[in-house]
């Protein structure tokens, strides 16, 4: 790895923003979107730089309805610019009071046509069908090859666990076609504890590959990324294709006080710089449930690549 990697001058980037995504735009800006604590809205902000970030006014792009499927647990918006337009990806679920869905999330597509997404009429797409009516979030979307394809994480109702990895082709940036492929599922000991989870993809492609970061395990502590590859010419929807990490390729760092790293995109900084964008606490201990502890802060950190190809994150600094 680049010893002479730096640390970014801001880190955190934005405090108690969890599943951050940050998208480099054409324009020059930085896009960010992320959970925020409440989880009732989504807030799009943009800086010219990643440190920019922190004191960038955010935008809201959409709130929650107070009923139906579209009103709780609004979590992990990414923004994406496909085709001209700006999308929206989030999931959300249905109030305790009234529907009693609270954690039975369900995946969303919002689209605005403005040239600024902070500006602009943010239109609701629905929800993405999967193959699966079940528990679904933390969609991502990549192009390769002229090909779109989704990413995102859904409990298979025949299958014990959580959630499990799935990828598809998609016909347009709200709906899928043809198959769709599991390419992951939580089996070693750092992917269950607590709960039994794949979610919050992300790719980058670099080297001949393309690669999929994910987080398993419960939000605590013991919340970490694995890693799944596969060759750029292979076919990206059999799952033989896709290899996993035995191990962990970022997890906490407890010497310096950063617990719980995931839920992470990628971008670049002003020199070009591979990003880590991820989330994490700075501190163990959490007093009731962690998905409501508001402390989980945006991060940023330079990484590089091994000789052989791969990247290395090293650990939360």
């Amino acid at each position: 790895m680049n010893n002479n990697l730096t640390k970014l001058s801001a880190d955190p980037i934005v405090l108690q923003r969890a599943d951050p995504w940050v998208y480099k735009h054409t324009d020059g800006y930085y896009y960010f979107t992320a959970s925020v604590p409440e989880y009732d809205r989504i807030e799009v902000r943009r800086s010219t730089t990643l440190a920019g970030l922190q004191d960038a006014e955010p935008s809201v792009a959409w709130r929650k309805y107070e009923t139906g499927p579209l009103s709780a647990n609004i979590w992990a918006p990414e923004i994406h610019y496909i085709d001209n337009k700006w999308y929206i990806y989030f999931a959300a679920a249905k109030s305790a009071e009234t529907d009693n869905g609270l954690f039975d999330h369900r995946m969303f597509v919002l689209e605005n046509e403005s040239a600024n997404p902070l500006e602009g009429i943010w239109v609701e797409r629905g929800q993405v069908r999967t193959r699966f009516e079940s528990f679904a979030l933390d969609a991502t979307m990549f192009r390769h090859r002229d090909v779109h394809y989704y990413v995102w994480a859904q409990k298979d109702p025949n299958i014990k666990g959580n959630s499990n990895l799935y990828i598809s082709e998609m016909a347009n940036p709200w709906t899928l076609k043809g198959e769709q492929a599991m390419i992951s599922t939580p089996e070693y000991p750092w992917e269950v504890i607590g709960y039994l989870v794949n979610e919050g993809p992300a790719v980058i492609k670099r080297n001949g590959r393309i690669f999929i970061s994910y987080s398993a395990s419960a939000t605590d502590y013991n919340y970490c990324m694995g890693l799944l590859t596969a060759d750029e010419n292979a076919d990206l929807l059999d799952p033989a294709s896709w290899t996993k990490s035995p191990e962990p390729v970022f997890r906490t760092n407890e010497a310096v006080g950063l617990y719980g790293p995931g839920h992470n995109s990628f971008t670049v900084d002003e020199n070009g710089q591979d990003v880590l964008i991820y989330h994490a606490r700075d501190y163990k201990e959490i007093v009731g449930d962690p998905l409501y502890d508001p402390n989980r802060h945006a991060r940023a950190q330079a990484f590089g690549w091994k000789p052989d190809g791969t990247p290395d994150f090293g650990l939360p600094k």
